[in-house]
C-alpha cells in the first residue's frame, strides 16, 4: 500500500515561478481544477489579470491562486476552510512570494465578509474564482445554493469579475445578485461560467 502516501502534485504553468512543483491536498479532501480548464481560464484573462487582485474562495492547495500570482496578479486573497487543504496551501505559498499572498482560514461563507471589508477599504476590484466542493460529497448538498447567495450578496464596486467552476450539470442563473452571465465555457464534467 505505499501508493496511497504518494503526493499528488501539480506544476505552475507559466509566469515567474513557471515549473514550481505544488503539492495537492489529499483528494478526499478536495478536488484539483483541470489542466485543461486552467488554461482556458488563464488564456481568457492573461493579460486582465496582470496587477490585479484574486480572491480564490475555496483554495484547496492555492493552485489558481497562484497560478495567478505568476502571471503578474499583484495580491492574493486565499479562503480555505480544510486543516489538511490549509496546510498544504501555507507550503505551497512558501515557494513563490508569500508577501502577495493573505490566508483566510475557516468557513469561506463567514470569512467573505472579511474579504468583502478589505476591498472596500483599500477601493479595490477583484476578480473571485469560485471553485466550491461538488454538491455530490456527502455534507455538501447546499453547497451550490449557498455558494450561490455568497456571490449574490457581493457588491459590484468590489469586483472586476466572479468566475465559477462547476458541475456542468449545474444551471448557474443568467443573473445573479447585480451580476449578468457573460459566458459559459464546457469541459466534460466542470463547466467555467463568468459573470460581472
Amino acid at each position: 500500500m505505499k501508493n496511497s502516501s504518494k503526493k499528488l502534485t501539480k506544476k505552475i504553468i507559466s509566469g515567474k515561478f513557471k515549473g514550481k512543483i505544488l503539492t495537492l491536498p489529499s483528494k478526499t479532501t478536495t478536488r484539483s481544477s483541470k489542466s485543461i480548464v486552467l488554461e482556458s481560464f488563464f488564456n481568457t484573462l492573461q493579460f486582465d489579470i496582470v496587477d490585479a487582485t484574486f480572491v480564490e474562495v475555496f483554495s484547496g492547495s492555492g493552485s489558481i491562486g497562484l497560478e495567478a500570482l505568476s502571471r503578474g496578479a499583484k495580491q492574493i486573497y486565499f479562503m480555505e476552510r480544510d486543516r489538511d487543504a490549509l496546510k498544504t496551501l501555507k507550503a505551497n505559498i512558501s515557494l513563490t512570494d508569500p508577501s502577495a499572498c493573505e490566508v483566510f482560514s475557516g468557513d469561506s461563507f463567514v470569512n467573505i465578509e472579511q474579504v468583502v471589508a478589505k476591498l472596500k477599504k483599500t477601493k479595490t476590484q477583484a476578480y473571485f474564482y469560485v471553485d466550491p466542493p461538488f454538491s455530490i460529497r456527502e455534507g455538501m448538498e447546499d453547497i451550490y445554493s449557498k455558494t450561490m447567495q455568497l456571490i449574490s450578496s457581493l457588491p459590484s464596486e468590489i469586483v472586476e469579475m466572479v468566475i465559477v467552476e462547476h458541475m456542468s450539470g449545474l444551471e448557474i442563473p443568467k443573473e445573479l445578485g447585480l451580476f449578468k452571465m457573460k459566458k459559459s465555457k464546457k469541459f466534460g464534467n466542470t463547466t467555467l461560467t463568468y459573470l460581472s
